[in-house]
């Protein structure tokens, strides 16, 4: 329970960070305090949707990338991640205050935003989640100690 807790605050909080960048980078997207929602949908999404979409999806572009080049396989593995990211984009704009505007500004560059964004937390993940950790044993420590 503490490991998933904690991976959830640190993607939470990661994930407003990246609503708020998009919503300040991008003018046809509106954010505000919508962010604090769409968080927490891009997180549950980000924990159980996205590895299910990509076990699904990429279950079946593996079978059928099967007589590709290794370039194609890239490609349809690429193209995985975008779709996957394109579907929580819909769940996150659907299921929140999220506002977009236009098609191309407001619904595909936006997922290609939320790729990068994933691979910078894939990255940095570990250290975020062992930081949380020792904060949170620290505050429970003191909790222990101080009750």
């Amino acid at each position: 329970m503490r490991a998933w807790l904690i991976r959830f605050v640190t993607l939470y909080l990661f994930d407003v960070v990246v609503l708020l960048v998009i919503g300040l980078i991008m003018p046809q997207v509106s954010v505000g305090w919508s962010v604090l929602w769409a968080a927490v949908i891009l997180a549950l999404a980000t924990l159980w949707v996205k590895p299910a979409l990509r076990r699904w999806l990429g279950g079946r572009a593996e079978r059928s990338s099967r007589d590709l080049t290794r370039t194609g396989a890239k490609l349809v593995q690429g193209a995985v991640v975008l779709i996957v990211a394109a579907v929580v984009w819909v769940l996150v704009v659907v299921l929140s205050g999220v506002n977009v505007a236009g098609f191309f500004w407001g619904w595909v560059i936006p997922p290609v935003l939320l790729v990068i964004a994933w691979l910078i937390y894939d990255a940095i993940d570990d250290r975020l989640e062992a930081h949380a950790g020792r904060l949170w044993d620290g505050a429970r420590g003191r909790e222990s100690r101080g009750g």
